[in-house]
């Protein structure tokens, strides 16, 4: 049996030279576990079929700082375009992103708290709709799909407490916001 110090997360040097951690064997099993249980080819993000978000939620994850920033934009552009437009895939991924937004390895976990402040902002279809009905009935409904990326935002709100309790003073801040986005 491995002692704790054994699976404590390993320096190592991202591409652009700063120095972070490598998770350890069992938080590699262990983060992102339910990825594969998303039928990703099956649902829309901005870009057609959803299929590419595991590779880039596991960059997020395992990636130096750069890789897992330049995954997040990616993931971004691909579910809550412009800052407001959440698509098909965002609900399914919401929870995967407050997961990673937790893993102290992530270099990113600040930006994530912000796209999920935006998912729970984005009323961009429910306004349009609500001077436009008929985009209620659409085929693909843009309103139900923010309602649920918003909903998936709130069903985590328990997580929290523990993300505003972080030493790191822009992850403690983008929590402050998402929480007064929740409570609004």
């Amino acid at each position: 049996m491995s002692s704790p110090a054994s699976q404590a997360p390993r320096p190592v040097t991202g591409t652009d030279g700063r120095r972070g951690t490598s998770p350890t064997a069992p938080a590699r099993t262990t983060a992102l576990a339910s990825l594969d249980r998303v039928p990703w080819a099956d649902i829309k993000d901005s870009t057609g079929s959803a299929a590419a978000i595991p590779r880039l939620l596991r960059s997020i994850a395992w990636g130096d700082p750069e890789t897992a920033r330049a995954a997040l934009d990616e993931v971004r552009k691909r579910i809550c375009q412009y800052g407001f437009v959440v698509e098909q895939a965002t609900a399914a991924t919401v929870p995967f992103l407050w997961e990673l937004a937790q893993l102290p390895q992530v270099g990113c976990r600040a930006q994530i708290i912000q796209l999920l402040k935006n998912i729970a902002d984005a009323r961009q279809w429910e306004r349009t709709a609500a001077v436009y009905p008929k985009l209620l009935n659409h085929r693909e409904n843009h309103v139900t799909w923010e309602r649920a990326a918003r909903q998936a935002v709130r069903s985590r709100r328990g997580d929290l407490r523990r993300l505003l309790a972080d030493e790191d003073a822009e992850i403690a801040r983008a929590t402050t916001e998402l929480a007064r986005t929740l409570d609004a």
